[in-house]
């Protein structure tokens, strides 16, 4: 059970500084005052706990160690989402879907929303936020239409489509921690509550943006080349793709076998050349890895406040409801969660939690769903939706909360309440 450090009990002076920080800290990565990156207020926020003598700093240390294999697998999926995007595989990708769409506008929405679905999948919700939305948009500019519907795919689809498999998103790694499962019971557990949440949100974000899809949209005759360095990164994806489903078919950790092949598909593909290695490296967002680990720290804070301690008590009481109001207790919790703070504390709590008592499989499945797919009803719920703002705003697109949260309404509540009840029932 955690405790609140210092005297005072769970309400002391002490706890109630560790939240004050921490909401500061949570609002400042949200919502980036002087437009200062997302990184730097996670940093400053931890070294603000660790300073004030709030977190001593050997367990700080130590949050941020616990972080290694999650940082690992991000920095292998951003090596090659950029080396995918610097070879122009996902604009080829794009121009393949603007030209099978033969002028249909539904017919487009379709074909990328399958695209995201199969970078989602593939190479995390993270890529299809950062690298697809550029591309998409680019596609949609040429096709002379809409871009609103086709860019929204790329947001709601990064998170319905992340748990298909472990690799799909890191909120997974840090939910189970070591206790990730092997391929074939995550798939046994997790397949078809997947393809409900992909169904559902098709249905509910098509049907939102159903005006939008009337007409028609240039013919995309010119469909992007793909060069043979090109060629040789979509191998390269293919290839850690292979080696990922074999690593988790084992029931290994992820981090180190993504970092290694993305690192071997990086070098094969630009022949080793300075040159080359050096753009990439520039163009990585590598400060995705300090935000990373400042929420490690974050969240080690709020469990020595009690933290912990509360989403336990939650997710036993939780458990004692019938299984399947149980399992919507505990993921619609997590997601509302999730939209105040981010999934990615939330998850870290939750993960946390679920590791000290003693619950259901079913309330476990469920509580990585919320957190995996919940985050779907706002701007602020996920990482991927924070990088695919900011992607969209290099593109001088500008959508607000509000706009976002309107077809998250619509869009979330169903895909969840279906994949859970379905997980639920299926759960031994």
């Amino acid at each position: 059970m955690a405790t609140a450090p210092g005297k005072g009990g769970r309400y002391s002076v002490t706890t109630v500084l560790v939240w004050f920080i921490a909401a500061g800290t949570i609002a400042g990565v949200l919502f980036r005052p002087k437009d200062w990156p997302e990184a730097l207020w996670a940093c400053l926020g931890a070294c603000v706990l660790v300073i004030s003598g709030l977190l001593p700093l050997s367990q700080a240390g130590a949050a941020v160690a616990k972080g290694t294999d999650v940082y690992l697998f991000l920095t292998g999926m951003m090596l090659l989402s950029e080396l995918a995007r610097r070879e122009g595989v996902f604009d080829w990708l794009a121009s393949h879907a603007v030209a099978a769409a033969k002028g249909s506008r539904a017919r487009l929405f379709s074909l990328v929303y399958l695209v995201g679905i199969g970078v989602t999948v593939f190479l995390s919700n993270d890529a299809t936020a950062v690298v697809l939305t550029p591309a998409v948009y680019a596609a949609v500019q040429k096709a002379r239409t809409k871009a609103l519907p086709y860019l929204f795919i790329c947001a709601f689809i990064a998170n319905a489509a992340s748990f298909v498999l472990p690799i799909s998103n890191p909120a997974n790694l840090v939910v189970y921690g070591s206790k990730l499962p092997p391929l074939l019971p995550w798939l046994r557990t997790f397949l078809v509550p997947s393809l409900c949440s992909i169904l559902a949100t098709y249905v509910a974000l098509r049907w939102v943006v159903r005006r939008e899809l009337e007409g028609t949209v240039e013919d995309g005759r010119e469909i992007a080349a793909l060069s043979a360095a090109g060629r040789s990164a979509a191998w390269g994806i293919v290839g850690t793709g292979a080696i990922l489903l074999a690593a988790s078919a084992f029931g290994l950790e992820l981090g180190v076998p993504t970092c290694v092949a993305a690192t071997i598909a990086v070098l094969i593909a630009t022949r080793a050349k300075g040159r080359d290695l050096r753009e990439i490296g520039k163009s990585v967002s590598w400060s995705v890895l300090p935000l990373v680990a400042g929420l490690f720290v974050l969240v080690e804070a709020l469990n020595r406040a009690g933290a912990q301690h509360d989403v336990g008590s939650a997710l036993r009481w939780c458990a004692g409801l019938p299984r399947v109001t149980g399992s919507l207790a505990a993921s619609f919790g997590i997601a509302g969660l999730s939209n105040v703070m981010n999934n990615l504390p939330s998850g870290l709590l939750a993960g946390g939690a679920l590791q000290t008592v003693n619950v259901p499989a079913s309330i476990r499945d469920s509580v990585l769903i919320g957190v995996d797919l919940g985050p779907n009803l706002s701007v602020t719920g996920s990482l991927a939706t924070v990088l695919w703002l900011i992607a969209l705003r290099r593109e001088g697109e500008q959508i607000g909360g509000w706009q976002f949260f309107k077809t998250g309404l619509v869009v979330m509540p169903p895909a969840l309440l279906l994949s859970v009840t379905v997980v639920s029932l299926l759960s031994r």
